[in-house]
């Protein structure tokens, strides 16, 4: 479960929301612009210091504190059992592929570290690309090796900011189900941001409808998606 509240500005833009995801997967929906992204960056703790610093600020996570605020509690992001997958895929460009996904594995040996690599890149579908480097990726190859880099320690939370959008739809759709089919299994809360409804209601998933950085709805897919569904439907023909 994930508790969070916030009241943040960032130049003219006020972010304020106060609520609890209980489901191990729930999607933040909205148009560009509603306040997903600074959402997904505050729970990664990635917006903590300095003039950054939200004025209220709280994120639990079964019950552990990331950030309290009022407490003057504000882990960082290495201590947050958390990793975010962000809109561009952010490599280390004098790293290889296999090299990049292992970067955060350092407390495992060299033959460990080695098996998770090679299970993460398989999981994504990117197994063929260890020995590439950054460069000689394409825009969804990068993407598919970002996940496995964010997936490798096993966090307990994983954030996923618009994580597919250089895939075409099928490829998608197909790293979307091995996605939540290994999160479920690995017990790994699962928050993703996105202003695809396809890939909300896909999922099943608990739903936050944001709109201009307030929470509009939270509930099942099929509920607070209920209109776009309706839409999409019209769209295909029914």
């Amino acid at each position: 479960m994930v508790e969070l509240g916030f009241d943040a500005r960032r130049g003219g833009f006020h972010l304020q929301m106060e609520c609890r995801f209980a489901s191990e997967w729930t999607v933040i929906f909205g148009p560009s612009g509603a306040g997903k992204s600074t959402l997904l960056r505050l729970l990664a703790g990635l917006e903590i210091d300095g003039r950054a610093r939200p004025r209220q600020a709280r994120v639990l996570v079964d019950g552990r504190t990331l950030t309290d605020s009022a407490r003057g509690v504000w882990l960082k992001p290495g201590q947050r059992q958390t990793t975010m997958v962000a809109q561009q895929a952010a490599l280390f460009p004098h790293l290889s592929v296999a090299a990049n996904v292992g970067y955060g594995l350092a407390d495992l040996d060299g033959a460990k570290r080695s098996a998770q690599v090679a299970a993460m890149l398989e999981l994504v579908g990117a197994e063929r690309l260890q020995d590439r480097r950054p460069r000689d990726l394409s825009g969804g190859e990068a993407q598919r090796v970002a996940l496995a880099r964010a997936l490798a320690p096993q966090p307990r939370l994983l954030l996923l900011d618009e994580p597919f959008s250089a895939l075409d739809g099928t490829a998608s759709d197909a790293l979307l189900v091995r996605l939540k089919e290994w999160a479920h299994e690995h017990s790994v809360l699962t928050v993703m941001a996105t202003h695809d409804a396809t890939d909300a209601l896909a999922t099943a998933a608990e739903v936050a409808l944001m709109q201009d950085g307030r929470l509009a709805a939270l509930g099942p897919a099929a509920e607070v998606l209920a209109g776009e569904r309706a839409r999409l439907r019209e769209r295909l023909g029914g």
